[in-house]
């Protein structure tokens, strides 16, 4: 498929730009040309919608204003402040990242695009739009805004994730870009794809490069780019155990409650299968009291069913001080937890208070 000429493309940014202008949101990433605060919103901004990043992005940087201030943080402090906004691994990697940049770049964010490719959790996308938003270098970039934009430009009836779709939108991003003010540009391309050019019910109507659009011109805008095929919902039914010694609980790697993918039938079975789990998970023996709720939610394909179940101390110590750890609930209010593990703890907490106030631990 070709590219559009240079008429064309001219035209395109003229138009964009001009829309942009008037339509731009107020968003506080775009109050600064700070590489350090552009990186945390589009790491932020990956899988998540803006309205909920917002608030934790200022949050955030208030707790760490500076590469250098992230780079010695606790992991344990930073993954508090991301609490809420799921896929910890982007946090875990922000973490490393700035370490890295720490320790090789002097706590300077580099301006070589293959430098910023090879920190943790950085790809070309967002290579680009950090580099190309701070300092204005002219790299592409495409997400899932300006990908479905970009097919619809050029009525691109593949799908956009083959190797085929791939080259060839790459090379639109590349194409149209302006040779001056590529910062704002490539945001005003995820502006229009995300608030007109939208994946269900573009309002055409409104865009500023509807014109332009092959897809408009052939009426397919609402069949590009095709739907993606949504894998099985998969039900699991898992368990949480909130082990307790005295006016202390037990924390795992996460950190979280000790949990553990539920294959036994029955209540009898049950509880032997999530004592014998607990033993071998964390080298504590327990014995399992009453069931305390029972919670339903979704992570990406799956349907979970979580049983919380209480249990008592009987023997044992935890394997590992390193991931293992038995907290107050004072000091449970400061770890970061998995939402439903925050809602467990607010379970427990009140009677871990009143257990630490019985005579029997004065």
């Amino acid at each position: 498929m070709e590219l559009p000429d240079a008429a064309w493309r001219s035209a395109f940014r003229r138009r964009l730009r001009a829309w942009f202008a008037r339509h731009a949101r107020d968003l506080p990433w775009r109050r600064t040309r700070d590489p350090y605060a552009i990186w945390i919103s589009e790491i932020m901004l990956q899988q998540t919608q803006v309205a909920t990043v917002k608030p934790y992005f200022e949050r955030f940087l208030r707790a760490f204003p500076t590469i250098e201030s992230l780079a010695r943080a606790d992991l344990r402090d930073v993954l508090r402040q991301w609490e809420g906004l799921g896929y910890y691994r982007r946090a875990r990697q922000l973490h490393q990242a700035a370490r890295v940049l720490v320790e090789r770049h002097g706590g300077t964010f580099p301006r070589d695009a293959e430098a910023v490719r090879r920190l943790p959790g950085i790809g070309r996308y967002t290579a680009g739009a950090i580099l190309s938003i701070a300092f204005d270098a002219r790299l592409p970039i495409l997400e899932a805004n300006t990908l479905r934009l970009f097919s619809r430009l050029l009525a691109w009836r593949g799908n956009p994730a083959s190797a085929a779709g791939n080259r060839l939108l790459w090379a639109m991003a590349q194409a149209v870009l302006p040779k001056r003010g590529c910062g704002g540009f490539n945001q005003a391309l995820m502006e229009l794809g995300s608030m007109v050019c939208t994946a269900r019910a573009p309002e055409c109507g409104r865009c500023p490069v509807a014109a332009l659009c092959r897809a408009a011109a052939l009426g397919l805008q609402a069949e590009i780019p095709p739907p993606k095929a949504k894998p099985p919902v998969e039900q699991r039914h898992e368990a949480a155990v909130i082990v307790r010694r005295g006016d202390r609980v037990l924390l795992v790697e996460r950190p979280d409650f000790p949990r553990v993918a539920l294959e036994a039938q029955g209540d009898a079975a049950i509880r032997a299968e999530l004592t014998d789990a607990v033993r071998r998970q964390t080298g504590v023996t327990v014995d399992l009291g009453r069931l305390l709720v029972t919670l339903r939610h979704g992570v990406t394909r799956f349907r979970i069913t979580l049983d919380c179940y209480e249990a008592r101390h009987v023997a044992g110590r935890a394997r590992d001080g390193r991931t293992m750890r038995w907290v107050t609930a004072r000091d449970l209010r400061e770890y970061p937890l998995c939402t439903t593990g925050r809602r467990l703890s607010r379970l427990v907490a009140p009677d871990l208070e009143s257990e630490r106030g019985s005579p029997r631990e004065k």
